[in-house]
């Protein structure tokens, strides 16, 4: 897993990437949605409760911010958070 982050033009932007099995282009739109999982044989005891990715959403958002993902199966995903930031962040 590879994460990094950078100033420029007014926000923040944090990429969180890893070399996974990805994910499958019909699961996408759906992996922010709460309680949503990509493997639904896995339960609560065998996997994630489905909320991660929806909690990311909401507070990028709540703080005006966004959250995306691009993802290839078989190469792995890379999740990008941008948040605006006061003030000038303009790279010289």
């Amino acid at each position: 897993m590879t994460i990094s982050s950078r100033m420029g033009r007014g926000e923040l932007v944090i990429e969180v990437a890893d070399t996974g099995s990805g994910i499958a282009d019909t699961d996408l739109p759906h992996i922010f949605e709460r309680f949503w999982r990509a493997d639904q044989s896995r339960s609560r005891h065998t996997g994630g409760s489905g909320l991660g990715l929806a909690v990311v959403r909401k507070l990028a958002e709540a703080h005006g911010g966004r959250v995306s993902v691009v993802s290839s199966p078989g190469r792995g995903s890379t999740f990008t958070v941008h948040l605006p930031v006061g003030g000038d962040t303009s790279e010289a």
